[in-house]
């Protein structure tokens, strides 16, 4: 369903209009430039002037990186390289069983960073999920063309939830500024050149917390392999908030709580430089 654990990627639209642009600028280049060398002849033997390329744009920043209480001074790895220092990093905050109970322990951060840019989306690729699926199956009472979500599957986040709402936010604050500029560079590799990571994070966890409070059977069907969300608001909002309404409410407010500590901690002192 849209609330799916494996819901496959559709990110065909979005690389038809970058293609789109892309040729267009092109054609548009083409274009012109022989337009031009037709309507002024080019005089002979004239030197031809450098091109010194322009230099990147800087990111405009809405929401800069707070301040980190980390003092260690050592360096940071390379990214392809971050895995066991940030896990362990990260094992320090959850502890280290819930790190391996939990997180998918390669391409940390690449994931973590594409699955925030795709939670308002309305597909979330499982390929690059950060965090192993729950244990259990997805129950619905009913059949395919009237169905409701069984409340059962609520209990499958349980474990997951628990660790989430003994986690110090602060501590992991600290390693996400710790690890920033590692964050910000799968950022720019994801094809944000230009982007601010943290800008986005911010904004994601605001479409989170405008998932609604849904009362009451949440109503199914299954027009193919996976269940859908009855309600076409419910199945056209972002995949994160779909998300969060599969796992329950009391679940969701758990999630939310920490969202809202998260974003005050993000939100708070800039890094001083």
């Amino acid at each position: 369903m849209g609330a799916s654990d494996d819901d496959n990627p559709s990110r065909t639209p979005i690389i038809a209009a970058v293609v789109l642009v892309l040729a267009a600028g092109g054609g548009l280049w083409y274009f012109l430039s022989h337009r031009a060398a037709s309507a002024v002849p080019v005089p002979i033997e004239q030197p031809q002037a450098s091109v010194v390329p322009a230099p990147a744009a800087e990111p405009a920043i809405s929401h800069p990186l707070p301040a980190s209480s980390d003092s260690s001074g050592q360096s940071l790895p390379a990214l392809n390289d971050s895995d066991a220092p940030l896990l362990t990093a990260l094992g320090a905050v959850a502890g280290p069983g819930s790190v391996q109970q939990f997180v998918v322990p390669e391409n940390v951060i690449r994931r973590v960073v594409a699955t925030v840019d795709n939670l308002p989306r309305q597909r979330l690729p499982a390929s690059k999920r950060p965090v192993l699926p729950v244990s259990g199956v997805f129950h619905a009472d009913g059949d395919e063309l009237h169905a409701t979500l069984d409340s059962a599957n609520f209990a499958r986040y349980r474990p997951l939830i628990d660790v989430l709402r003994d986690l110090d936010m602060q501590r992991l604050v600290d390693v996400y500024v710790r690890y920033y500029p590692l964050f910000q560079s799968a950022y720019q590799d994801l094809g944000y050149p230009n982007g601010y990571f943290n800008d986005r994070l911010i904004e994601v966890i605001d479409v989170l917390l405008k998932t609604p409070e849904v009362t009451g059977p949440v109503q199914l069907v299954r027009p193919n392999v996976l269940y859908e969300y009855a309600d076409p608001g419910l199945e056209a909002r972002p995949a994160g908030q779909k998300l969060l309404i599969r796992i329950g409410p009391e679940n969701a407010a758990v999630v939310k709580a920490k969202l809202m500590e998260l974003r005050a901690d993000l939100t708070a002192a800039p890094v001083k430089k």
